[in-house]
């Protein structure tokens, strides 16, 4: 069950992440003039894939609260840094970007511990 809601979590945040990333990509800078904020939130709330990144957030967050009945803080946490390890490999795959040496070998770190978690 425990890690049925890991792979749930990885997952919606992975999808959010890049939704999110892909999506302000796009669109570009904001810039805030007097009386434009709900200017600018009424464009982004029209961006279907920035809506859809923000319900597999919370998809993820009512995941991690379910993750938190079952198991402790400390599986909990760490175990969900996975997204990091997944979202570094989609960055560089999918979105094109340039990811450092230092980069790849944090994921990597970050990828023993959660397999040391799976012991």
């Amino acid at each position: 069950m425990k890690w049925a809601l890991v792979g749930v979590i990885v997952f919606s945040t992975i999808v959010s992440d890049l939704l999110q990333s892909y999506e302000m990509k796009r669109h570009g800078e904001i810039h805030f003039r007097r009386g434009g904020l709900p200017r600018v939130f009424g464009r982004l709330c029209l961006r279907w894939r920035l809506l859809l990144a923000v319900l597999f957030l919370a998809l993820s967050f009512f995941a991690f609260m379910k993750l938190l009945t079952v198991a402790d803080l400390t599986f909990a946490v760490p175990a969900t840094a996975a997204t990091y390890v997944f979202e570094t490999v989609l960055a560089r795959l999918l979105l094109k970007e340039q990811v450092s040496g230092r980069r790849w070998a944090g994921a990597g770190l970050v990828a023993c511990g959660v397999a040391f978690l799976a012991l």
